[in-house]
């Protein structure tokens, strides 16, 4: 190629490249907007929100008189009454409410307290007799259970007796049948034995009298006295020392004399016989001595037939008898018991009725007469009188503004006395910075009013559940009521007065930072436009705690980086990246928070 066609390119070459940038010095500005410096230094990390001044001891005194229909305020204080010292120790009458209606309704009362006490007293008279008749009753029975015991105890004999009542499981001494009478009156007579009764009652073979087991054993069954045979005891070595022993000994000695006899006229008669046959003796002398043995005989078996039929029929039958007697004497003391119980049961029911109706008039009465002394409202501490709770909650309530003539309900707020030495402030905080707050943390308030004067406080509570008083205008928004207490104490509060409170959550000592404004969502990165002189650089960030002016820059920005404040307009797309230099990749950060939180950083300012 000759030199004048390597010249040409040259030139056609030079005058594109004229053209290009004649071509983008004559494009569009891009508007970068107001730009701030990024600073680094302490940042504070606060929670911004609005509340009225109130006193921490509101001093509301509410109606305590009872009464769905309301009472009447006969007297009242002026509002704004300065409740002095000396009101509080003279007992100033502050309000005073109509009470004849309760002192109608205590005369009542306390005659229907008078006719109860009377029920009460003869209640408790009717316990003490069937008591007493109890005691009587059970002693009866059991004397004739002892004495019963005697009997069959005298018959047979202890060993018999013993061995016999064993076998029926009846097995009762006669001293412990005896030493029962002193524990059953003993059981009767205790102050427990009404709690003792009503706990034996449900249970059928339970007893109120906490004697021997052996006399509180129930009555035998008729089955159990069928099964005694009592014919193998017809014998002395048996029986222990008892009737039935000696009128056995008795016939057993007649039939021994019997045979005795028997023996010596058979020996009579057989001399007389062998005499009679040398004629030593008479016919007349046989025949006497035959008749003298034939008699003997017949009272042999006289007496063998008494002693026989004692043994097989009398014995049994008295024997018998006298068990029978005893078990049936254990069967009706075992019903004088309960039924003692059962009657002693019923006077105590009567009793305990009396008196829980006596307590129930007696709490009536006394409780009219506390009502009574309520209708009359002293003070109790020096402050401002402010009629009723104040706001808008008396129209929501239906409630009759207080005045002389008004008629107030129970729990309704009479007065308010606030004690102005104790000021605080109730703030509501969202449910997403409510994590945030702690008691005890520093408080900035500024009220509205004076906003030149500045307050200190602390958080003094932080509510644990959502505010309900307000859920029905929006139910979705859950916020937590929170105190801030004042720290000191000022003349010029007012209660009602509106205030801004920044509660400081955070302090960071040395951080970077840009306005909220500075850095914009793309996607799901944050990123920021650092201007260089004519070129706009989009960055990626990385950013970290914020309030509501400033946000904590941790990564893609440096110190003195100017920052636009807003997305830069005319800011075209180009390949690879948006306007001037292409951004660069960088770690993706955490989406910001829709809401702002409130505080002001230190020392920030912004700049063009």
């Amino acid at each position: 190629m000759s030199k004048r066609t390597l010249w040409q390119l040259a030139a056609v070459l030079g005058i594109l490249l004229v053209g290009g940038v004649l071509l983008k010095t004559r494009a569009k500005p891009i508007d970068v907007g107001t730009t701030f410096l990024a600073r680094r230094g302490p940042l504070d990390i606060t929670v911004l929100e609005g509340g009225g001044i109130e006193s921490e001891e509101k001093g509301e005194i509410k109606c305590e008189v009872k009464g769905g229909q309301g009472i009447k305020i006969l007297k009242i204080v002026e509002e704004g009454y300065q409740v002095s010292e000396q009101d509080v120790k003279t007992n100033k009458v502050l309000v005073l409410l109509d009470s004849s209606d309760l002192r109608t309704k205590i005369l009542t009362q306390e005659i229907a307290f008078g006719s109860t006490a009377a029920s009460l007293i003869d209640a408790q008279q009717a316990y003490d007799i069937q008591s007493n008749q109890n005691l009587s009753d059970v002693k009866a029975a059991e004397q004739k259970a002892s004495f019963a015991r005697m009997d069959f105890d005298k018959y047979l004999g202890d060993r018999a007796a013993d061995e016999i009542l064993a076998e029926l499981n009846l097995r009762v001494g006669i001293a412990e049948t005896l030493a029962s009478r002193t524990n059953a009156a003993q059981a009767i007579g205790s102050e427990q034995t009404s709690s003792t009764l009503r706990a034996a009652a449900p249970r059928t073979n339970a007893t109120a009298f906490p004697t021997n087991p052996a006399t509180s054993v129930a009555a035998p069954s008729s089955e159990g006295l069928v099964s005694i045979d009592f014919s193998r005891y017809a014998d002395i070595n048996l029986l222990g020392d008892g009737e039935a022993k000696q009128k056995l000994r008795e016939l057993q000695d007649t039939v021994q004399i019997a045979q005795k006899e028997l023996q010596q006229a058979q020996s009579t008669l057989e001399g007389t016989k062998r005499l009679f046959e040398k004629d030593f003796v008479t016919k007349i002398e046989l025949e006497r001595d035959q008749l003298a043995y034939e008699n003997t005989v017949l009272k042999v078996k006289k007496t063998d037939t008494a002693l026989n039929l004692f043994a097989k029929y009398e014995f049994r039958k008295a024997a018998q008898e006298f068990l029978s007697k005893y078990t049936e004497s254990l069967r009706e003391l075992d019903r004088t018991r309960k039924g003692s119980i059962s009657k002693l049961a019923q006077a105590d029911a009567k009793l305990k009725s009396a008196q829980a109706r006596s307590a129930v008039e007696e709490t009536q009465l006394t409780e009219l007469k506390e009502q009574l002394g309520k209708c009359v409202i002293k003070a109790s501490k020096p402050g401002l009188v402010v009629y009723g709770s104040g706001g808008e909650a008396r129209y929501w309530r239906d409630e009759e503004q207080i005045r002389e003539g008004a008629s107030v309900r129970e729990g309704q707020t009479v007065l308010t006395i606030p004690d102005m030495r104790k000021m605080c402030i109730k703030v509501r905080i969202h449910e997403s910075y409510i994590k945030k707050i702690l008691k005890g943390q520093h408080a900035r308030i500024t009220p509205d009013s004076f906003p030149e004067r500045k307050l200190e406080g602390r958080v003094a509570q932080v509510g644990v559940l959502p505010d309900s008083e307000n859920s029905w205008l929006n139910p979705d928004m859950k916020v937590y009521r929170t105190t801030i207490s004042i720290d000191g104490h000022h003349d010029w509060i007012r209660p009602g007065m509106s205030t801004k409170v920044q509660i400081v959550v955070n302090q960071l000592p040395d951080v970077i930072y840009v306005p909220i404004q500075a850095v914009s969502p793309l996607d799901d990165k944050r990123v920021c436009y650092v201007v260089e002189g004519d070129q706009i650089e989009q960055r990626v960030v990385e950013v970290g705690e914020f309030n509501d002016e400033f946000i904590e820059i941790k990564k893609g920005i440096q110190e003195k980086d100017r920052v636009s404040l807003r997305s830069p307009s005319g800011l075209e797309e180009k390949a690879g990246g948006r306007g001037g230099k292409k951004a660069p990749a960088a770690k993706e950060t955490p989406k910001q928070e829709n809401r702002v939180v409130s505080a002001a950083g230190s020392g920030a300012s912004q700049s063009k």
